[in-house]
């Protein structure tokens, strides 16, 4: 029997966001149904650091990098590497959404300045971020996360809200890390403060399957 939750999921919790653009050609692999959404050919790749609390239906840290892609003319989102320290939490993203979940530590510290570290065999990346103003409001936003599933294009939903503050992030990917970001600074950085999120459908809604 499965030990994580059924999708949906809801979540909740502190998410620090940086963006970057990229010449296409840097981008990690992709699911082949889908193509990166390039400018003049540059793409976005964002890397994100999330503790997941609150109410949320599993507490965990996550470290994860994600491409902005299109399937047909339709913007997605895909997850190109994510690294979690919840079992419960690898197990059921990778057999419910093929998201390709690995295990790692994680060190965090709360303060002024909030930073992180992920580690597996050898260090991941390190990060600490400055929140600087607070954009008024609660924001919303809704978009689809398309990943591999057992050879099949699994679109899922995403809906959150959450309170947007502007950031300053300073990120350190060691050179062996398999962390696929740039050894640069962002070009933006965010901190999503008191987000409330739902993954997933009730229901798959998947694509013929992908080409070999």
């Amino acid at each position: 029997m499965p030990t994580y939750p059924p999708e949906p999921w809801h979540l909740a919790g502190q998410m620090f966001l940086s963006l970057w653009v990229v010449p296409r050609r840097r981008l990690p692999v992709l699911p082949d149904a889908v193509k990166p959404l390039t400018v003049a050919g540059r793409a976005v790749i964002g890397g994100a650091w999330v503790v997941y609390e609150r109410d949320s239906v599993l507490h965990y840290n996550e470290l994860l990098t994600a491409v902005l892609v299109r399937d047909g003319l339709r913007p997605r989102v895909t997850i190109t590497d994510i690294w979690v320290d919840s079992e419960q939490s690898r197990d059921g993203g990778r057999r419910l959404w093929g998201i390709p979940k690995d295990m790692a530590r994680f060190d965090i510290t709360r303060g002024a300045r909030i930073t992180f570290a992920a580690s597996e065999r050898t260090p991941l990346a390190s990060a600490a971020f400055h929140v600087r103003h607070r954009l008024p409001g609660r924001w919303p936003a809704s978009y689809q996360v398309c990943q591999d599933l057992d050879g099949r294009l699994k679109t899922s939903p995403v809906r959150s809200r959450s309170t947007l503050r502007l950031a300053r992030g300073g990120w350190e990917i060691p050179a062996r890390s398999a962390v696929p970001l740039p050894a640069r600074p962002p070009t933006v950085s965010l901190a999503l403060e008191d987000f409330t999120l739902t993954f997933g459908a009730g229901e798959s809604a998947r694509s013929p399957r992908l080409s070999s």
